[in-house]
């Protein structure tokens, strides 16, 4: 059996947390009944989890919570976009 230090111990739970999380989250976002704010709420907690995951698995190569607040609100603006010319276009 290895042993391992207290890091690592640490590292292995916070990780586990995570995981924990990153399912309760995707549970919480297929329930019945949730408005499209408490949806937004969930899937900004999902990809912060998700990075937290990167950040402590892989240090260094996280981004910054500005950097992913700024990615993800990029991300929505171009959805938005696109929604938005295939509605035109459909319309038209």
């Amino acid at each position: 059996m290895e042993t391992l230090t207290i890091r690592q111990r640490e590292q292995r739970e916070l990780l586990a947390n995570l995981d924990t999380a990153e399912k309760a989250l995707r549970r919480n976002l297929h329930m019945h009944g949730l408005d499209a704010v408490a949806c937004g709420h969930l899937e900004r907690a999902l990809s912060h989890a998700h990075e937290g995951y990167i950040a402590v698995n892989e240090p260094g190569r996280a981004r910054t919570v500005d950097q992913l607040q700024e990615d993800l609100t990029k991300a929505e603006r171009l959805t938005q976009t696109l929604v938005a010319r295939h509605h035109h276009h459909t319309i038209a």
